[in-house]
């Protein structure tokens, strides 16, 4: 295997390329329902300014702009970024390149989202960054929704030595056979999502399991917010 100068995690922006150079989408293009129900639930307005982390072909954040949310959508993937700005041009200057394990930004935020990011990081370095970032960039008052892969009952953990190697793996929509690179998950139990929020300084309002169809079968979420503001 060569070797690979990025963080494992980065995969992904091999896999975009790979498939947006077949003029194919990876990811299905409907809106993460969960994502709409918190917001209803939560009765966050439009207004109230919004950050996905992870916001991959823009699924989530295309959705909310059209609907008038003030959302800023990042991801760690260029190509992603690239993607949704070709896709949505009145929104371009809404989505950034972010690495949510390392980067910060000069604001905070009244929801976060992070829909099927937090399953892509194996480590627990990477891990314990991702949930140091929601924490420090939530306003006082704010909440976050953290999705990830899983029943909450199961865990496994990929090899992050073969993140980049091609796998083939079936293309949703078109059924046709891609090539592409195998990228990195892992999956926890409910019992250690919990243990990695409270170390964190998150602390759980609401959890469970839903589902984000045709992509991801089942989830699990927490809606969290800063230890600070419930203390």
């Amino acid at each position: 295997m060569k070797e690979i100068n990025r963080a494992y995690y980065e995969a992904y922006d091999d896999r975009y390329k790979q498939v947006h150079g077949q003029a194919l989408q990876w990811f299905s293009e409907e809106p993460s329902p969960i994502v709409a129900e918190i917001i209803s639930e939560f009765a966050l307005a439009p207004t109230a300014n919004m950050l996905e982390v992870g916001c991959g072909e823009g699924r989530d954040a295309g959705y909310l702009l059209a609907q008038g949310y003030d959302v800023l959508a990042t991801d760690v993937s260029g190509e992603a970024v690239a993607f949704c700005k070709s896709k949505f041009p009145d929104h371009r200057d809404r989505f950034a390149v972010l690495n949510c394990v390392t980067d910060k930004i000069d604001r905070q935020f009244a929801f976060i989202y992070a829909v099927a990011v937090l399953h892509m990081l194996v480590l627990d370095e990477d891990r314990n960054g991702f949930y140091r970032f929601i924490a420090d960039h939530i306003k006082p008052d704010g909440i976050a929704l953290i999705g990830t892969m899983g029943d909450g009952s199961f865990e496994l953990r990929s090899d992050i030595s073969t993140a980049f190697d091609l796998q083939e793996r079936t293309h949703g929509e078109t059924g046709k056979t891609l090539k592409v690179a195998g990228t990195s998950c892992r999956a926890v139990n409910f019992s250690t999502f919990e243990q990695e929020l409270a170390r964190n300084g998150l602390v759980i309002v609401k959890q469970g399991v839903t589902a984000v169809e045709p992509d991801f079968p089942q989830m699990m979420y927490a809606v969290v917010k800063r230890e600070s503001a419930v203390s």
